[in-house]
């Protein structure tokens, strides 16, 4: 079996500044979208309420327009 290779003290910090730099960058930037994203649900749930209640009342108008007399 090959020896594992000596990898740079330099090269390690990088590597786990890096890691670091980036965890702290996502969790910044989930704070900055999970209200955006809150918001974008809510503006959504709102809107298929309203086309719900669309489709409800053409629904009812069809149905409506198919009992006559006239059959």
């Amino acid at each position: 079996m090959v020896p594992p290779v000596q990898v740079s003290a330099l090269i390690k910090t990088a590597r786990w500044s890096a890691l670091l730099v980036g965890m702290v960058y996502g969790k910044q930037r989930y704070d900055y979208l999970k209200p955006i994203a809150a918001e974008e649900r809510r503006v959504e749930e709102a809107e298929k309420k309203y086309r719900e209640e669309q489709e409800r009342i053409y629904k009812q108008l069809a149905e409506a327009n198919e009992d006559t007399i006239l059959k």
